[in-house]
């Protein structure tokens, strides 16, 4: 599963891209993470790791899933890339999450793409992130905006 979205920003883009960086930060205007806290990097980490919570609920259904997730690309203010990155030696479903930000006449704009590699609650999933990054939007605004 892919999902893409795209918002359009009055603010500089440094100031976007250090909303994005840190997924600690996440949860001020992401509902579905519930949870971001930095976690110990070890050998192998390309970049600093978290501790995010996952939760979606779709009428009567409920979904909470824990990822250890690691900063692989960091190169400020233009694009920040996560990856899912367990250490208990098993295997996982992938999940990346890229942010891209790119100067406009009026601020900065994102586009962000987010790639489940899992079969479970597909179908379920996609409308749950789609409605979800739709809300999300207004709040990520808000929060640049109390930012300034």
């Amino acid at each position: 599963m892919d999902v893409t979205a795209q918002l359009a920003t009055g603010v500089r883009p440094e100031e976007l891209f250090s909303e994005l960086e840190d997924l600690s930060a996440y949860p001020e205007w992401l509902e579905i993470v519930t949870r971001a806290v930095p976690t110990d990097k070890v050998a192998g980490d390309p970049g600093p790791a978290w501790l995010v919570d996952l939760r979606g609920q779709l009428g009567p259904l409920r979904r909470s899933k824990r990822l250890r997730m690691v900063r692989r690309v960091h190169n400020p203010p233009h694009r920040v890339h996560f990856t899912r990155r367990e250490l208990d030696g098993r295997s996982h479903s992938p999940w990346s999450l890229t942010a891209d930000v790119a100067p406009t006449n009026a601020g900065a704009s994102l586009e962000m793409r987010l790639h489940y590699g899992g079969g479970l609650w597909v179908p379920l999933l996609d409308k749950l992130l789609g409605d979800e990054i739709e809300r999300s939007k207004p709040r990520l605004l808000d929060r640049l905006d109390s930012a300034r």
